[in-house]
């Protein structure tokens, strides 16, 4: 099984609803998601909450996450979200930049619209991994 790791800044938006999206769309017995920040904030962005409760996904029990070695470590493949120099670099482990725009102080309209642009990444990502 395959473990995507998703990270941000603040793992309390972009990586946040990632990983929300690809545990819900893949196939759970060929891949997982896990989620954290390299500054984790103290909850979940509440408009990331609200977009993703659309669409049948709760995260109000979601907690950001520090990003450590060893959480990347069960991972085989890293995903930054648009968080540029702040993202990590963890040597020996793939990784891949989306160039996502942040959702911090957006409405929940425009954190929805943001999360569609993450859905299609995650779809291509999942098509990719059950095409390897």
């Amino acid at each position: 099984m395959k473990t995507i790791l998703f990270a941000c800044t603040q793992n309390a938006g972009r990586s946040q609803i990632a990983a929300a999206l690809f545990n819900k769309l893949a196939d759970p017995k060929k891949a997982k998601a896990i989620s954290a920040g390299t500054h984790p904030a103290k909850s979940v962005h509440k408009n990331v909450i609200l977009a993703l409760q659309k669409i049948g996904i709760n995260l109000t029990h979601a907690v950001p996450v520090l990003l450590t070695k060893e959480l990347a470590s069960q991972a085989n493949l890293l995903v930054t979200m648009g968080c540029k120099e702040s993202c990590p670099h963890i040597p020996g482990l793939k990784l891949e930049e989306w160039d996502i725009e942040d959702v911090e102080g957006k409405s929940t309209e425009e954190t929805v619209e943001i999360q569609k642009k993450i859905e299609m990444q995650v779809r291509e990502l999942i098509y990719r991994i059950n095409t390897i």
